[in-house]
C-alpha cells in the first residue's frame, strides 16, 4: 500500500469509497476542459476498478493516488505515475484537482511528492508531463517542479471536434528540485 506525505497532503491508493470523487473528476466538463471529452460512467468505472488494483512499476498501468488535505481529510484530487518506457526509464506524471483546490499549490506539492518518491523507489531517468497549450495553470505546475518545455505537438489530440496542441514537458531525475 503506497502512502506519501507532504507538508499539507497525504497521497494514498484508491479505495472503494473514493468512487464518487473519481467519477466526478472524470465527468466534470470544467475539470476536463483541457484533458478529454467527459467519459461514460462505464468507462470511468472500468478505469477505477483497474486503478484500484495493486500497482507494479513497469507493468503498463497508471498508478493513481488520491490527494487528501491532511487537516480536513477531504479529497482534493488525484495524481499519478505511469511507466511510459521501462527500457528508457521514462515515467509520465499526471494530476486532476477538484475546483475548490485550485490556486493553492496542491498540484505542485503533490507532484513533487510523487517525483521524489519515484526517484527514491525506481530507476527513473526522465519524467514526462503533458498539458494542452491553453492550460496555463497546468504548465505552471510542471514548471514549478522543474520541468522544461521540450516542444509543442500540434493538433495532437481532440476534445470533441476541437484539435488541441499538446505541450510536452520533461524533467531529468538529476534536475529535480529538492
Amino acid at each position: 500500500m503506497i502512502e506519501l506525505y507532504s507538508d499539507r497532503l497525504r497521497l494514498r491508493c484508491l479505495r472503494d469509497e473514493d468512487w464518487p470523487a473519481f467519477l466526478y473528476v472524470h465527468q466534470d466538463p470544467d475539470i476536463n476542459r483541457y484533458v478529454r471529452q467527459p467519459e461514460t460512467d462505464a468507462n470511468i468505472r472500468s478505469k477505477f476498478e483497474q486503478r484500484s488494483q495493486p500497482w507494479v512499476y513497469g507493468a503498463g498501468e497508471w498508478l493513481t493516488l488520491v490527494i487528501e488535505e491532511i487537516n480536513s481529510q477531504q479529497i482534493i484530487g488525484f495524481t499519478g505515475l505511469y511507466c511510459q518506457d521501462f527500457a528508457l526509464a521514462h515515467a509520465e506524471v499526471g494530476y486532476l484537482l477538484l475546483p475548490q483546490a485550485y490556486g493553492k499549490g496542491y498540484a505542485t506539492e503533490s507532484l513533487r511528492a510523487v517525483i521524489d518518491w519515484a526517484c527514491l523507489s525506481f530507476d527513473v531517468h526522465k519524467f514526462i508531463g503533458h498539458c494542452a497549450q491553453d492550460n496555463k495553470a497546468s504548465a505552471r505546475v510542471l514548471e514549478k517542479c522543474g520541468f522544461q518545455l521540450e516542444g509543442i505537438l500540434r493538433h495532437n489530440f481532440k476534445i470533441g471536434d476541437v484539435w488541441i496542441d499538446d505541450c510536452a514537458y520533461g524533467l531529468l531525475a538529476e534536475e529535480r528540485l529538492l
